[in-house]
């Protein structure tokens, strides 16, 4: 490391602090990052830890940086100049679809509200009037870009820009969930009839069948298919703009999963696979399906969600079933499965939601009405046999 004093040296000391009658100790580096151009004086920076080790790393890092023409000093560093940093260099561990919505919140929001303030003068009433002007947006959309925001401010106090996170408390717009629109057993059945013998049927029957996403079902391979022992493994999905990055993303929640669908389910995988067969031997040739996909374009090259979405749309309408989402799909699957009797652990898993606790939440209205319905029918039982 450059000597004390020079452009890049620093040093470390033990220190102590008394409160409350007792004494702590602690850590602090100063690295010299340069001299002020009007007064020819050392410019520091300080950094602090529980251990003698944290701030060496941390000195070095600054060190390193300084060295290399990278260092941006923390108190001339705006929140426009710090997102940009953010959004550049740490969002490498999240997928690229949430990177690249990070990066849209930040451009059409954060900037624009709070580009011009310095990280070190974000304060939390500042942030909550950032929030509060976001009235416009959803409630849903408020909330993803105070996500934003939380996350990139948390690194920033790792990094010992600042000395907490100024989000960290901030009062968000109430949330009301989306309504589901499951489908009765009757509409279930006039979607399978509309959709018979386009070119999405039977991914439309396996998404009732099993509640898999569309990016989940568009992403399956015959890999993933074990008709031998009746399972089928999600541990991957199609990335919705696999055009511009990664075709394969790891599933919503992160981790793969393995479920036992009916045996239908496996009825309708054959007939895609009659049906693949009839498709490869049209486009001849021009067939290319190195990913083995269940659900392919006629080429065999992967669907796009979009052009699957304009397909369902087509075929909503036949039915007569206007208003109603793929999506929806995915919630039938999972209120049938509680009509069917299954433990909210199955179902959780079957759909791969994180917790269990997540799954009740958005289906707590259903359980709770079958709970009614199983009271009353009790009551009925109890009626007939006292009349005995």
């Amino acid at each position: 490391m450059a000597k004390k004093g020079a452009k890049g040296g620093g040093n470390i000391r033990k220190k102590t602090v008394t409160r409350g009658g007792k004494e702590y100790i602690y850590w602090e580096a100063r690295i010299t990052t340069g001299r002020d151009p009007g007064t020819g004086k050392r410019v520091q920076r300080s950094f602090t830890g529980k251990t003698q080790k944290e701030v060496r790393e941390k000195l070095q890092a600054a060190a390193v940086a300084v060295n290399d023409g990278t260092y941006t000093d923390s108190s001339r560093l705006t929140v426009a100049q710090w997102m940009d940093l953010w959004t550049r260099d740490y969002l490498v561990s999240v997928k690229p679809n949430t990177a690249r919505a990070y990066r849209c919140h930040t451009k059409n929001h954060i900037k624009p509200g709070l580009g011009v303030v310095r990280l070190t003068e974000m304060h939390p009433h500042t942030v909550q009037n950032f929030i509060n002007s976001l009235d416009g947006l959803a409630p849903a959309s408020a909330r993803m870009v105070y996500r934003v925001l939380h996350a990139a401010m948390e690194k920033a106090v790792e990094l010992d820009y600042i000395p907490r996170n100024p989000a960290a408390k901030c009062v968000l717009p109430k949330m009301e969930r989306r309504e589901i629109h499951p489908l009765t057993d009757e509409q279930s059945a006039a979607l399978i009839r509309a959709a018979a013998g386009t070119r999405i049927e039977h991914l439309v029957t396996l998404a009732l069948f099993t509640g898999f996403r569309l990016s989940e079902l568009l992403g399956l391979t015959w890999a993933a298919v074990d008709f031998d022992r009746g399972t089928i493994t999600i541990d991957k999905q199609l990335s919705a703009s696999f055009s511009r990055g990664p075709m394969f993303t790891t599933p919503k929640s992160g981790k793969p999963r393995t479920v036992t669908p009916a045996a239908s389910a496996f009825q309708v995988l054959r007939k895609q696979k009659a049906k693949q067969a009839e498709q490869q031997l049209k486009a001849g040739p021009f067939w290319s399906n190195p990913y083995r996909l269940v659900f392919p374009a006629e080429d065999g090259g992967p669907l796009f969600q979009q052009s699957v979405e304009r397909d369902f749309s087509a075929i909503r309408a036949t039915a007569g079933l206007d208003g109603i989402r793929f999506h929806d799909l995915r919630h039938t699957f999972a209120v049938n499965s509680f009509r069917a009797g299954d433990d909210v652990k199955t179902i959780q898993e079957n759909l791969g939601h994180a917790t269990a606790a997540f799954t009740l939440d958005v289906y707590g209205h259903v359980t709770e009405a079958m709970k009614r319905n199983s009271s009353a029918r009790m009551e009925s039982f109890i009626k007939d046999v006292m009349k005995l």
